[in-house]
């Protein structure tokens, strides 16, 4: 017996090729999805020897709507799939403004438009369903959008709040869904964006194996977001606290009194 068939995105190589493989480990078959069909061949020949678990690949371009068309197909004809892993993404390859306003808007049809319609297809499917689990890669940046490219923060924010969404929408339909928050970490992605690992601190900097293997420790305690590096998980707590004590003042009648807009 297996647990059903895991769909993992950006399949070929780093985050996601690790994801294939413990998951593998933990008895999934696998869908495997990305760009580079010759990689993904290997990895999918590499995991089913050592793991014994069935293993096939799609190749496709998330960039596209075609792309995007052909893996919704998988998530909503009813088959097997009983967990996603949103892993495909793309760094930006310059400050925002010094980028290219085509590079920037791949990056957004990659890393929002492409995760929002593999995730609303899983949700909808595994939510009739009841049963299933959706892991979505978003990052460390989503929660302090200062420092770094404003449209990679912002297509990560966009991962964390419709993970969070929907983990709220599906909890009585025994659907799981986790944001994993990555910080730096050591894969293909920089050298893509052109951006050389010996300019970071190599104590900021994680092996993928392991921020993989923490995010599946988080995944098992039942964390919605899991934040690898995170020693004291009541930092994350206490700032949840304080971002819902915000909400019965976010919607009211009249404007604040400190706006003065009622004086006298």
């Amino acid at each position: 017996m297996t647990m059903g068939t895991a769909l993992v995105t950006g399949a070929s190589s780093g985050i996601g090729a690790i994801y294939a493989d413990r998951l593998a480990q933990r008895g999934y078959d696998l869908l495997l999805v990305a760009r580079n069909a010759e990689r993904l061949s290997g990895l999918a020949a590499r995991i089913s020897g050592d793991h014994g678990v069935r293993v096939e690949t799609q190749p496709a371009d998330l960039r596209t709507a075609e792309g995007i068309a052909g893996v919704t197909r998988h998530l909503m004809n009813g088959g097997g799939v009983t967990m996603l892993v949103n892993s495909a993404g793309v760094a930006p390859r310059g400050s925002f403004l010094g980028s290219e306003l085509a590079d920037l808007s791949e990056l957004v049809d990659l890393n929002v438009v492409a995760l929002h319609d593999l995730t609303a297809a899983a949700a909808q499917t595994f939510a009739t369903r009841r049963n299933g689990a959706i892991i979505n890669i978003s990052s460390a940046v989503a929660l302090m959008p200062e420092h770094f490219n404003a449209s990679y923060v912002a297509s990560k924010a966009f991962v964390l709040g419709m993970t969070q969404a929907l983990a709220a929408d599906l909890s009585a339909c025994n659907v799981r869904l986790q944001a994993v928050l990555p910080g730096l970490t050591r894969t293909e992605i920089f050298d893509r964006a052109g951006i050389s690992l010996n300019a970071i601190d190599p104590e900021m900097l994680m092996e993928a194996a392991e921020l993989v293997d923490a995010a599946l420790a988080g995944f098992d305690l039942g964390e919605t977001v899991t934040i690898p590096s995170l020693p004291d998980v009541g930092l994350w707590e206490e700032m949840e606290r304080a971002r819902t004590t915000l909400a019965p003042h976010l919607s009211l009648r009249t404007a604040a009194a400190r706006f003065g807009l009622r004086a006298g």
